[in-house]
């Protein structure tokens, strides 16, 4: 895949038919969220796939799969699949082992906004 944005049209294409998805910014990129629960994301650096506890040690056997890292730790569950190594198939085999993962999550419902309490005067 050439770029984020390559990456993130493959992505949707491939979630097109899965339910409920939205796109929001995250990780530098595009999130894309299945009944409010993380899916993937498309960013520079690569695809990150939520594909759970369960599926890690498949989705890690791809070509070019990596643990996820934040901040020196290791985040169970989330696999990167890096640029370079991107190809459709891969894309493909990774989003399903994701939308596996998340279609067992129960929906997350939307968070009402936090009332902003009044200055008194």
């Amino acid at each position: 895949m050439a770029d984020n944005e390559e990456l993130a049209a493959s992505v949707r294409a491939a979630l097109a038919r899965t339910g409920d998805i939205r796109e929001v910014k995250m990780f530098g990129g595009i999130g894309f969220m299945l009944n409010g629960n993380l899916v993937a994301a498309a960013s520079r650096r690569g695809l990150l796939l939520r594909v759970g506890k369960a599926r890690q040690s498949e989705a890690l056997a791809q070509s070019g799969a990596r643990p996820m890292v934040m901040r020196g730790r290791t985040m169970d569950g989330y696999v990167y699949l890096d640029s370079p190594a991107l190809s459709t198939q891969a894309v493909l085999t990774g989003l399903r082992l994701a939308v596996a993962h998340v279609q067992t999550l129960p929906p997350k419902t939307k968070r009402k906004p936090k009332q902003r309490k009044e200055k008194r005067k």
